[in-house]
């Protein structure tokens, strides 16, 4: 292990705030209300999709590498860890700030990255980034894999669904060791969105309170809901059975019924 003594970052780390959560699960609208802060500043007018960072730097690969949504979790290689090396770490902090810093606003006390695979990258940012923070959003396993269907028209809905709990388990497993982390459910910051963002203003450390700025609608899940309830008949109506049979009990454990997709149980993020 390398002794070298690491540069003065270009930006302190515990300003950066990283937004993870699979497509589809409200990273983007979520991403636009952080931005809209006083104190926050999002990536603009980057010229790629949706903001999001993974596109605008070349220290790791972007999801798409691995399969893109709905499929990038599967693959080892997507589930980045903690860079231990000192003279990497500086060498990996150093790309990826110079890569993003000409689309923030420097002034701004916090500073926002957003990309869907920052859901699995958490211990590896952390060790680049200490003292950062990791926000990641849960949506309904259902909801997210009928909504990611239209990008992956020849994946199986069974194994869209699974592809949310391999992602979402692997994140389980790194909470423990991350040091900053907060996880909010889509479907409460829709219900409930100004005491859903209580916590967050806490635990983000910004002195004006977040509120929702629009980004943030209940009418966006409505179109999926109507085509599970839809699911019938001998082909999608066993399918519907299968995906509730087989992963119950796994969305039990995030506070989701997989059959109702309006149902949400107690849940929080376990002690760590």
């Amino acid at each position: 292990m390398s002794t070298a003594h690491p540069t003065t970052p270009l930006v302190a780390p515990e300003r950066l705030v990283f937004v993870g959560g699979l497509h589809r699960s409200g990273t983007t609208a979520l991403g636009r209300l952080l931005a809209a802060h006083p104190e926050i500043s999002g990536l603009s007018r980057t010229g790629v999709r949706e903001d999001e960072g993974q596109h605008l730097q070349t220290l790791y690969q972007p999801s798409v590498a691995y399969g893109g949504p709905g499929r990038f979790a599967r693959d080892a290689a997507a589930h980045l860890g903690p860079v231990t090396d000192t003279v990497e770490r500086s060498r990996i902090s150093e790309g990826l700030v110079r890569a993003w810093m000409p689309y923030w606003d420097l002034d701004s006390s916090l500073l926002l990255e957003k990309s869907p695979p920052n859901l699995v990258m958490g211990r590896y940012l952390q060790s680049v980034f200490p003292g950062s923070a990791l926000v990641v959003v849960f949506r309904h396993p259902v909801v997210v894999a009928l909504s990611t269907k239209k990008w992956q028209r020849w994946t199986d809905l069974t194994s869209l669904v699974e592809h949310w709990f391999v992602a979402h388990d692997a994140f389980m497993k790194d909470v423990s060791e991350l040091e900053r982390v907060h996880v909010l459910r889509y479907e409460d910051l829709v219900a409930h969105p100004d005491a859903n963002l209580v916590p967050l203003t806490e635990f983000l450390g910004v002195t004006t309170p977040l509120t929702n700025n629009g980004q943030v609608r209940p009418t966006y899940s409505d179109r999926y809901r109507r085509a599970w309830t839809e699911m019938s008949g001998p082909v999608r109506g066993r399918q519907r059975r299968q995906i509730v049979k087989r992963f119950a009990e796994a969305a039990s454990r995030y506070g989701y019924d997989i059959e109702d997709v309006d149902a949400r149980l107690e849940w929080s993020l376990p002690d760590r």
